[in-house]
């Protein structure tokens, strides 16, 4: 017969102990939630395990024509009281004693004053001192608005990650879906994040440009991020949920979705123009046709073949 051991009990009791606690956080969580939302709520692939405050409803800007995440009439921007945040930020110290790494919502964030961060960081810091990482969406005109020295202080407070959706690094496309960017305000917002030392992840979208400016789009987007050498890179490819009127509204209704060929392509076209040092690189959004994951440049030749392959097998298919 197996005999446990006082070292084996006291294991045993450890985890039963810890086992009981989460049960009882989720329980209570259940009672009596630590964060309220305005649904529906957005946050990268890669926050999927993180907790998410929600300090802003929507987005600031909303008027890019293909975007839809934001449309509901609930969604409209603003932001979430500071008093409120604070409070929840205190019942999720409580409930949430484990958390180790915070995502900033809604879609903009980024878009409160200095001072309002800054105050949110703080109590972070005091009620959920276990958490290591705090990211945010975040338009690349809301950081113009920031002076460095306040950049880097709201990254000694924790803020290590932002998400941009550049889109394109072409100013005829970022003009036609209406971003209210340039590849220069947007180069420029990369720049500024990474002198403050904070790290950036750029999204390109592929297939922003349509058939027409497909290539332009592609080789302005790797000058962008070339020039910026984000840490983080990633494409997902154009979707529409709904309708695509305004997009086409956009280009004069002379645009063309790629097809998966097409797509594979353009992104060809984009990997191959970029020169970028050691960025994390992954197309693996529901929406990409063809998943590819590694780091720029080390990885590019190989990226390279592994489309060509697929162009290869999809036109003979």
């Amino acid at each position: 017969m197996f005999v446990l051991g006082e070292l084996s009990y006291t294991i045993l009791a450890i985890i039963i102990y810890d086992l009981a606690l989460n049960i009882a956080i989720l329980y209570a969580m259940l009672i009596e939630p630590p964060v309220e939302y305005i649904q529906p709520v957005f946050r990268p692939p890669s926050e999927g395990r993180s907790l998410i405050l929600q300090i802003t409803n929507g987005c600031s800007w909303n008027n890019c024509t293909f975007c839809e995440m934001y449309t509901a009439p609930q969604k409209k921007f603003a932001p979430k009281p500071k008093d409120k945040v604070i409070e929840e930020i205190k019942r999720c110290g409580e409930a949430l004693v484990k958390t180790r790494r915070v995502f900033l919502g809604d879609g903009d964030a980024m878009a409160l004053s200095f001072s309002r961060l800054k105050t949110i960081l703080e109590a972070i810091d005091k009620y959920l001192p276990s958490v290591t990482r705090v990211s945010a969406y975040c338009l690349p005109r809301n950081l113009k608005n920031k002076t460095l020295a306040e950049l880097k202080i709201l990254r000694e407070l924790g803020l290590s990650l932002i998400y941009i959706g550049a889109e394109s690094g072409d100013d005829t496309v970022l003009e036609k879906i209406n971003k209210g960017e340039t590849f220069e305000s947007t180069r420029d917002a990369i720049l500024k994040a990474k002198e403050a030392g904070i790290k950036s992840s750029v999204m390109i979208i592929n297939g922003m440009g349509g058939k027409e400016f497909s290539k332009q789009h592609a080789i302005n987007s790797a000058k962008l991020v070339n020039a910026t050498q984000p840490d983080y890179l990633a494409t997902l490819v154009l979707f529409f949920s709904g309708g695509k009127e305004k997009v086409e509204a956009g280009f004069g209704g002379n645009f063309t979705l790629l097809n998966t060929v097409e797509l594979c392509e353009e992104i060809r076209t984009f990997i191959e123009h970029t020169e970028l040092d050691k960025s994390i690189f992954r197309s693996d959004h529901v929406s990409n046709h063809l998943v590819l994951k590694g780091v720029l440049g080390k990885d590019k030749q190989a990226m390279l073949k592994e489309i060509d392959d697929a162009i290869s097998t999809l036109k003979n298919n």
